[in-house]
């Protein structure tokens, strides 16, 4: 060690008296930083090996610190002194690291295979053999070495592990692996607060489920219209959560507001499940998911056509409601998000009609002020879905129109 000391002292002296010419050239300065990023990727490399080093003989804990710690104290980033602690004590990059220290490729492209690994690991049910190992490296640095970017690198990964767990008892596709997960709250420049993260399909659900509720336009006391853009209100939104939140947490533990999602499972292809927002998911996640009081499970049958839930009431249920939102998704005329609709009894209430599922429909406010006052009919069709019947001013004809969400289907069954 004394002699790599030694060795270590005497280039960092050369390289401290080492300048640029003082009137370059192209070629001169090119070939310069080509020796020099060379360089820094062989003390990157030997970086990790001392931190790895360090680890492994305990010093930060025989001094009562985090290894991360210590290395942040020698003057290294918080992002970096991460990075070197992964590199160093990673047992499955032994390929990797033999490039690394000839100065072939950088810490950062090290560090994305080091993740990447980890991650085929954490997602996999079963931990891979070492020749499995040794194959998925090798993929990871032929990207490298072919000129990949460590994103690139990350994305790669990404596709191994999806093929990878789907080979392994318990293993998960990426977007349900909720140990993929990740939130950062970081500073720019100019004092803001800058939010990044990933996250898995379900808790996704939940945060686009939570922020498109509450991110409706507004109309203006004077009727004008919402002058927010939508990235606007989604975080004005996003406060409204938090204060929510924070108020519930005062009164009681149990009062937090749940994100209220819906899952759609096919009768007779439950591993066709899906999520308003996030979409399909495999039948383990449906398992999974089906546990969680805050999510609510609709059956669907071959026409998206939830099971009756209908009440004696005159006002829609929330189930009820529910199960409108997963057959009409929008509002049946304009389109209008269902989150901005209201329950229509096709048979008004005061003849008759019955508030359950084959009676009603989704309308905003200004289409169902339509259908009560302007002359629109709905009715239901044989399809179970709602139809819409335009008043003679709008077609003589009066030819029926499926629901929106429907308008634009490629076979849709005949109407009468």
């Amino acid at each position: 060690m004394e002699h790599m000391q030694g060795e270590l002292e005497t280039i960092l002296d050369a390289l401290i008296d080492c300048r640029f010419d003082d009137d370059p050239t192209g070629p001169d300065v090119f070939t310069d930083m080509r020796t020099l990023v060379t360089i820094r990727n062989v003390v990157d490399a030997l970086t990790a090996a001392g931190a790895g080093h360090l680890d492994r003989l305990g010093v930060a804990q025989n001094h009562g610190h985090k290894p991360i710690a210590l290395l942040i104290e020698m003057g290294l980033a918080p992002a970096v002194a991460a990075r070197m602690q992964r590199i160093g004590t990673s047992a499955v990059v032994e390929r990797t690291l033999k490039h690394a220290a000839d100065g072939a490729i950088s810490g950062e492209h090290v560090d994305a295979i080091v993740r990447g690994l980890n991650q085929i690991g954490l997602r996999a049910g079963e931990a891979p053999d070492a020749e499995t190992w040794a194959e998925l490296e090798g993929d990871l640095l032929a990207q490298v070495l072919s000129g990949a970017k460590p994103a690139e690198v990350m994305a790669r990964a990404h596709q191994l592990g999806d093929h990878h767990s789907s080979d392994t008892e318990g293993g998960r596709p990426a977007k349900e692996d909720r140990n993929l997960n990740a939130l950062d709250i970081g500073r720019t420049d100019d004092g803001r607060v800058a939010v990044s993260g990933s996250l898995d399909v379900v808790v996704g659900e939940k945060l686009a489920t939570a922020i498109e509720k509450l991110s409706a336009p507004v109309p203006q006391p004077d009727g004008s219209k919402d002058p927010r853009e939508a990235p606007r209100r989604r975080a004005d939104a996003l406060e409204m959560v938090l204060d929510m939140a924070a108020d519930a947490g005062e009164r009681s533990v149990t009062a937090v507001p749940a994100a209220l999602i819906n899952l759609s499972v096919p009768a007779d292809t439950p591993d066709k499940s899906a999520l308003a927002f996030g979409g399909s998911i495999t039948h383990s996640t449906l398992l999974e998911t089906s546990c969680d009081g805050v999510v609510v499970m609709t059956i669907v049958d071959g026409e998206r056509v939830p099971l009756d839930m209908g009440r004696s009431k005159r006002l829609f249920t929330a189930s009820q409601r529910r199960a409108l939102f997963e057959r009409d998704r929008c509002c049946i005329k304009c389109g209008a998000p269902a989150s901005r609709t209201q329950a229509h009894h096709i048979a008004h209430w005061s003849e008759g009609g019955a508030t359950d599922l084959a009676n009603g429909c989704l309308l905003c406010a200004s289409c169902h002020a339509d259908v009560h006052h302007n002359g629109w009919d709905v009715y239901m069709g044989p399809d179970a879905h709602p139809w819409l019947i335009p008043p003679e001013v709008v077609d003589r004809r009066r030819r029926p129109i499926p629901a929106y969400n429907r308008r634009f289907a490629d076979e849709l069954p005949n109407a009468a």
